[in-house]
């Protein structure tokens, strides 16, 4: 029973080091997570939490994996038995929104923030953001071609420029809503994503 508890609180120690370095790249870059910086804020010593990691580049790794699982908890998996095409695509894209404005970190989206610090620069944290992405457009890319085929959208949909322009959308709402306070920012996303698809607003 004592190995039971103290592995069970090894992984507890490892989730609230994870969630406050989530936290911290949110608002401030994954670059300022720093060990010393994690041991002040949850009152623990520096080699108790490079213990967990070895690396300040496994505990970046780790943080990206953290917010992805949550992208996928929050936007894939409510939707994913959804019939394939139009019907998974409109309710992926309101999911979508409903994480990019409110996604559980103080800086906004995590994901939006990692990706720009990281898209020119190369390496295994690059690398596995650029993975992550790309999944998620695969998946929106099978769902506008399958709406094509279906005849929800029209015969000759571009579908890369689709997932491009509804990307574009989710990632504009973290600044409109912290840079320049816009409170409409989801009605405003959902609305774009519908005409880029063709669908009347007055539906959304």
């Amino acid at each position: 029973m004592a190995g039971r508890a103290s592995a069970q609180a090894a992984l507890e120690t490892r989730r609230a080091v994870l969630r406050a370095a989530a936290e911290v790249a949110s608002a401030e870059g994954l670059d300022s997570v720093t060990i010393g910086r994690l041991a002040d804020r949850l009152g623990m010593s520096k080699a108790g939490v490079i213990g967990q990691f070895r690396s300040k580049e496994k505990l970046q790794l780790e943080t990206v994996e953290l917010v992805m699982e949550d992208f996928r908890v929050r936007v894939w998996l409510p939707v994913r038995h959804v019939d394939a095409g139009l019907p998974r695509l409109l309710a992926a894209c309101a999911a979508w929104v409903r994480y990019a404005a409110d996604p559980g970190y103080p800086g906004g989206c995590l994901l939006t923030q990692v990706t720009y610090d990281y898209d020119g620069r190369t390496g295994a944290v690059h690398d596995r953001i650029a993975e992550g992405r790309a999944r998620w457009r695969d998946a929106l890319r099978h769902d506008v071609e399958t709406a094509v085929a279906a005849g929800g959208l029209p015969p000759g949909t571009d579908a890369p420029q689709v997932v491009y322009g509804l990307e574009s959308l989710a990632a504009g709402i973290t600044p409109a809503r912290l840079l320049h306070g816009d409170d409409r920012t989801e009605e405003w996303a959902l609305r774009g994503m519908r005409a880029i698809l063709g669908l009347p607003a007055q539906d959304a």
